[in-house]
């Protein structure tokens, strides 16, 4: 059985455990459907046969060993030209659970948690409905390496490789939402600036020309800052400032 998580005040009072499934966020988006939703509801578990990941990539995990859940909020105060403001303070509040455990960790854009010298320790994916102007609804499924040691291929790493001691679930599992709330309110409450910032504070690879490909070709760049609407702004190195959406420009 699961722990009740008692340190926050909305999320994860509504946990829907599965040990098997195809997608947590593909179950949530039907439980929306279906009105058997309300904010705040988790779906996790412990293995996940059809994740995704950002660009379309699957998400690979070894059964048990980490952590992996959806989350259905209901951001109605966040314009749709403010959706990346989800993702900052997703990232961000994941970023907050996590150095908890280990040092080193950054965002890097659009959402993944990289540890800087290490690899990849999550990533996270959020899938929004629209109405009219705002966000109905909104599918946040997180994915974060916990206690897996050996990956079938270079690049990802996890908590357990990075402290060297296995982690519980639950435990991380309550820090994340406990974050997450807080920065939800802070977004609620109009404090955006502080977000933004918090974001560019924590990006990987922010002000350090390092290795880039767009549909122009390999090249050195830095990254400068990002928009409002989340495109990340790299400056070529004797060239110009080029802004990119998700899946325009890839980090080598």
């Amino acid at each position: 059985m699961h722990k009740i998580l008692a340190n926050t005040v909305f999320l994860g009072k509504d946990i829907i455990y599965m040990t098997e499934c195809h997608s947590t966020n593909e179950i949530a988006a039907d439980m929306i459907k279906e009105g058997t939703a309300k904010e705040g509801s988790i779906i996790l578990t412990d293995n996940q046969t059809k994740g995704r990941g950002q660009r379309g990539n699957r998400w690979y995990s070894e059964p048990g060993k980490n952590l992996t859940f959806s989350l259905v909020l209901a951001p109605v105060f966040l314009s749709a030209s403010a959706q990346f403001d989800l993702n900052r303070l997703v990232s961000n509040a994941v970023k907050d659970a996590l150095i908890k455990y280990t040092e080193g960790i950054k965002v890097k854009w659009p959402n993944d948690i990289v540890h800087v010298g290490h690899g990849k320790l999550g990533g996270i994916l959020i899938e929004n409905s629209l109405t009219q102007s705002r966000i109905q609804t909104s599918v946040v499924g997180i994915g974060l390496n916990l206690n897996q040691l050996d990956f079938a291929f270079p690049g990802p790493t996890s908590l357990a490789v990075l402290s060297g001691r296995q982690v519980d679930k639950w435990d991380l599992l309550n820090d994340v939402l406990v974050e997450i709330e807080k920065r939800y309110i802070q977004v609620k409450k109009g404090e955006v600036d502080r977000l933004r910032e918090d974001y560019w504070q924590d990006l990987y690879r922010r002000e350090e020309w390092a290795a880039y490909e767009d549909d122009g070709g390999i090249y050195e760049g830095m990254i400068t800052g990002i928009t409002t609407e989340g495109k990340l702004i790299i400056k070529k190195r004797g060239g110009n400032e080029n802004q990119y959406a998700f899946k325009e420009v890839k980090f080598l």
